[in-house]
Formats: structure tokens, sequence, C-alpha cells
């Protein structure tokens, strides 16, 4: 397939699942041009940036943190709510650097992650069958016939919500707010009041130190203190409005979806021979793929080699994406085969998706559950020889009760309290906090058992 001519448009010949069915197919057509003729909302030389970083997490030489949103909404553009999920992923990764004492590549699911796939294609209440709320991007969540109809003007709303929290984002990681001096500010209200407050004003109060003593040296106005590189990624679900804003690069010649640094194929729609397979593999940005139970070993290696046929490191991120209970005999057999194949890969942990429950009516995920997938991830890959380069999960900034457990030992009874989200549980912020600190020992654990083990060799 990979010797086959590439083109924007060549995945509409190809066999395509979760695609919405759009009554006018004219008006679809029109905003498909419409949206071609908009700004890119990302640069080709910033996805490259990424590649390259994403090239030493493959190598072990980095850690990947990708989070945020299960689904962005158009109710929720706040610029509180953006700032409040930037201010915890620079919180967790702070955490992560800190703890694990490696450079950490912030990958946030916004500005763009506004489409979901769905399990069915329609939804039945009280007798009443409608279509599958598919995300805000295609159509609406309110159970009435009008809201669920597919309306291909939500693409340019989707865009424009895009471009302002991608404003945004880029000027909070570059105009002082992801200063390293403000590691203290960064600490919402609700996590200062909770277990884990002392632990990160003990790691604020080092970084200060740390600060203080390059002040003293004449190096505190390094770049890397003063400001971040923070990238965008989503699921490439919606193929009409990723052909529509994939660009050619001046520079190389090469086409660049631009709608986000990094775009995924989902566990839904990774056929080889499928229409979002075909997109992906011909767009030169660094990509993702969800690595479910089911996939089959040869297949995995098959997909590798669609879609990074050159081989390229940071090119391909694999996102394990198993359960908790599954993780020991489904991931170590995907490893090996991927590793004898000699294929370069990014290996991430998704520790959510495989881990969903419904608890009293409310869809929910238990932290030790996202916990202990996440510490098999890593046992998998210890005893495989391969490298744990990163973890990808929904999260938010905001005080939700949607996942049960973490340090405040949420409970059944506090799932209503604040269930906000319209898909899936998100972490919340102090619980995304924990998660960070868990991983950073783990990472601290695994390193000094590493370089401990010339020392017993040779006595």
């Amino acid at each position: 397939m990979s010797a086959r001519g590439w083109s924007p448009d060549s995945w509409r010949a190809m066999p395509i699942r979760q695609v919405p069915d759009y009554p006018d197919q004219a008006a679809l057509a029109a905003m498909e041009g419409k949206i071609a003729r908009f700004p890119p909302l990302v640069f080709a030389g910033e996805a490259r940036r990424l590649k390259a970083a994403l090239a030493r997490a493959g190598d072990g030489e980095a850690f990947v943190l990708q989070g945020g949103d299960c689904a962005e909404s158009f109710g929720d553009f706040t610029a509180n709510i953006i700032r409040d999920t930037f201010r915890v992923l620079l919180q967790m990764a702070v955490v992560l650097t800190f703890g694990g004492q490696v450079p950490v590549v912030k990958l946030g699911r916004m500005a763009g992650q506004f489409a979901k796939p769905r399990s069915s294609d329609t939804e039945t209440r009280d007798g009443v069958t409608l279509p599958s709320y598919r995300g805000d991007i295609i159509n609406g969540p309110d159970f009435t016939a009008e809201a669920r109809i597919p309306d291909p003007a939500r693409m340019e709303f989707a865009y424009m919500q895009s471009a302002g929290t991608m404003n945004l984002l880029r000027a909070f990681a570059t105009g002082g707010y992801a200063d390293l001096h403000h590691v203290h500010r960064w600490n919402l209200g609700f996590v200062a009041r909770s277990p884990l407050a002392s632990r990160y004003e003990d790691l604020a109060t080092r970084i200060d130190q740390t600060l203080s003593f390059m002040q003293a040296c004449g190096m505190s106005d390094l770049p890397q203190v003063r400001e971040t590189d923070f990238y965008t990624s989503h699921e490439s679900l919606l193929l009409p409005y990723e052909q529509a804003l994939t660009r050619v690069d001046s520079t190389t010649g090469d086409a660049y979806a631009c709608s986000a640094h990094f775009l995924w194929i989902g566990d839904r729609t990774r056929q080889p021979d499928g229409a979002h397979v075909e997109f992906l593999r011909g767009v030169k940005n660094p990509i993702g793929m969800k690595v479910g139970p089911s996939m089959d070993a040869a297949e995995l290696v098959r997909l590798t080699e669609i879609l990074n046929p050159a081989n390229e490191k940071g090119r391909l991120t694999l996102i394990s994406r198993m359960g908790a209970d599954k993780v020991e005999a489904k991931l170590p057999p995907l490893l090996r085969a991927v590793r004898d194949a000699g294929r370069n890969v990014v290996w991430l942990c998704d520790p959510m998706h495989g881990n969903t429950t419904t608890v009293a009516g409310y869809k929910t995920r238990a932290f030790d559950a996202i916990l202990a997938e996440v510490r098999r991830f890593f046992d998998a890959h210890e005893a495989e020889g391969t490298i744990a380069g990163g973890v990808h999960v929904e999260m938010t900034g905001s005080d939700v009760t949607e996942c049960l457990g973490g340090a405040h030992r949420l409970s059944e009874a506090d799932l209503a309290a604040n269930y906000a989200t319209s898909c899936d549980p998100r972490l919340n912020a102090e619980q995304s906090l924990e998660l960070a600190f868990l991983i950073a020992e783990e990472l601290k654990a695994r390193k000094a058992a590493v370089q401990a083990a010339p020392a017993q060799a040779a006595q």
C-alpha cells in the first residue's frame, strides 16, 4: 500500500468507518471548500520539531505527556477552562521532569478534539431512537432529532474555536505564564487543600532553590526556564475537515495536516485498507495509532510499515489501551513483534479507555485501575527490553467528580457532585497531579535499578 500514489483525497476511494451521514452533501462540499481557504492552525516546522522530540522519547531520552479533554465542547470555550487544563499539564510535566529526571514532551488533547467515535450509530432512550452524538464538530449532544442531524456548518465553528484556543496556548507557552519561576503560582486552590499539597510545595521549593543557584551562576534567563514547547493533538476522525486543512509546506513540498501538530488513528478506524490509515500515511506530521486488546501482532507490524514506510524515528507513536486486566497478556506479544521487526516507534500508555465501567448510571473509571495499567505497561516494557515512552490521559483542570478514587477517595456517592463530561470520564486536576507523582516515582525507581545493575554485576 505504501508504494501506491497518495493525495489528500485518496482516502475517499477507501472503505470508511465512523463517518457521519450528512443529509446535505452540497453544503458539506461548500464547507470543505471554505475551510480549505482558511489559514493553517499549526505550521510544518512546529510539527517537525515535535517529531524530533518524539524521536528522543522513543530512544528513552524524553517522556511524553499527552493529556486533555475526552471531547472539547463549544459550550466550554472559556479562557479559564483552557488555562486551568494547560496549568495542570504544566504541573504534571514539572513533577515528571524533576522526579523522573527526563525532559517531558507536552502534548495537549486540545484545540481540535471535537469528534468522537461511537460504538453504535444510534442511541435509544425511552423508546426513541436517534443518531448518536459524535462530537460538537458533527452534531449536538441534546437528545432531539434536530440536534442530532450532522451539520457541516459546525466545522467552521470548530475551526474558529480551535484558532482561539491555539492563540491562547501559544501565549501561555511563550508569554511568561510557563516560566518556572511561577511554579508556586500554578497551584490551584483545591489542589492546595488536598493531601498532595505538601508534596507539591516541597517540589516547588526545590525548583526555586535550583533556579536561585542558576541565577547566581548567570543562567536564569535560559529559554527553557522562561517558556515551553507545547503541542496540540486530536483523533483524526472527521476526514473531510482534515483534508480541508491539509497544506503543502513551501520549504519541503510535503503535505502536512495543519489542524494539529499530531493526529492519531483510533482503535475503531485502524483498518490497513481503511480511509483513516490511507489519509494519515501520506501527511508528514508525527502521527499515532491506538492499539487495543484485539490487535493482532502481524497486523500491527503491517500497519507500522504502511504508516511509517521509511521507519523514521518520531514519526509513529503507538498508544496502548488494553485495560488493567489485559495488559500482562495482550501487550508483551505486540512489543516483541514490533521490536523483532526493527520498527521505530514510541510507545505510550492510555490507561483510561480500557478501564471504563458504569456505576450508579454514570460512566466512570477507577483511579486504582488506571494506575495499575500504567505500572503493568512499565513492567511489560522492562521485561521485553523496550522503552515506555509516555502516557496519554483524559483529564481536565476543573474540579470534576468523574473518576473514582485518588487522594480524596472519590466514591460512588460523589459522582453526582460535578459530573460534567459530555462523553467520557476524566481525571480532575488533583487526580492528574497524583498520577504524575506516582509515574515520576516509577521512572525514578526504574532508572535507579538500571544504574545499579552494572555495579551489582561487578560484585
